[in-house]
């Protein structure tokens, strides 16, 4: 009796998970997702990005695979807590592993730079949220 109930909740699981790596919904507002972040290289200062916009390492920005340009997302590193609001500038990251790529600012602040990597989760912002 427990092995069809187990397979069960295996399913159920991974109908979720595989739910959560689906583009953004169309209220973005109540878009939220969690995964691992990495931050842009310093080599690509000054490239242009998906918007047009000039990158630059030193602002709060953000490169998502389906979250509207100018959306402000709030990404919280899992492993300590830190917060950081960024907006989408961008397209990628261009691997299933990662669900953002950040500024090099926006790495600093969440304490990831160093490691390159962190498991964060984002929640997208309205305009008066803090």
């Amino acid at each position: 009796m427990r092995k069809p109930v187990f397979i069960l909740l295996a399913m159920i699981a991974a109908c979720s998970a595989a739910r959560a790596e689906s583009a953004a919904p169309a209220h973005p507002a109540l878009f939220s997702q969690t995964g691992r972040a990495s931050y842009y290289a310093a080599s690509l200062e000054g490239n242009l990005t998906a918007d047009g916009s000039i990158f630059d390492g030193d602002a709060f920005t953000a490169a998502h695979r389906s979250l509207p340009f100018g959306t402000v997302v709030r990404v919280t590193n899992l492993a300590n807590g830190r917060m950081v609001k960024v907006r989408v500038n961008d397209r990628g990251p261009f691997t299933r592993r990662l669900v953002i790529d950040l500024s090099e600012a926006a790495a600093r602040q969440l304490g990831m730079f160093r490691r390159g990597i962190a498991r964060v989760t984002l929640k997208v912002l309205k305009a008066d949220q803090p």
